[in-house]
């Protein structure tokens, strides 16, 4: 199944250093879940700090299981919305 996950750092809330002391382990752990091929892809957000992540995965726990697991989302430093997606209808209908 494939889902996208909406990110959004607390800016309001943390340092700019707190975010650098986990770029590294976050950056890791989102290439290990892209060459698993959980993540399909990863964008930058352009409007806030944050990401949008296409997700392949059994159900919505396991999306969310995955998101939970990058360490700004294990230390509270993001929100994020798991949202299932399925075939748009009109292309599903030809």
């Amino acid at each position: 199944m494939h889902f996208i996950a909406i990110t959004r750092r607390f800016v309001e809330r943390f340092t700019e250093a707190e975010f650098a002391a986990l770029l590294g382990p976050e950056g890791e752990r989102a290439r290990a879940l892209y060459a698993a091929g959980s993540f399909r892809a990863i964008y930058s957000r352009g409007d806030v700090p944050g990401a949008v992540i296409e997700i392949e995965a059994g159900d919505l726990a396991e999306a969310t299981s995955l998101v939970e697991s990058l360490p700004f989302a294990r230390q509270g430093l993001m929100e994020f919305q798991v949202v299932p997606l399925k075939p748009y209808r009109v292309f599903a209908a030809s």
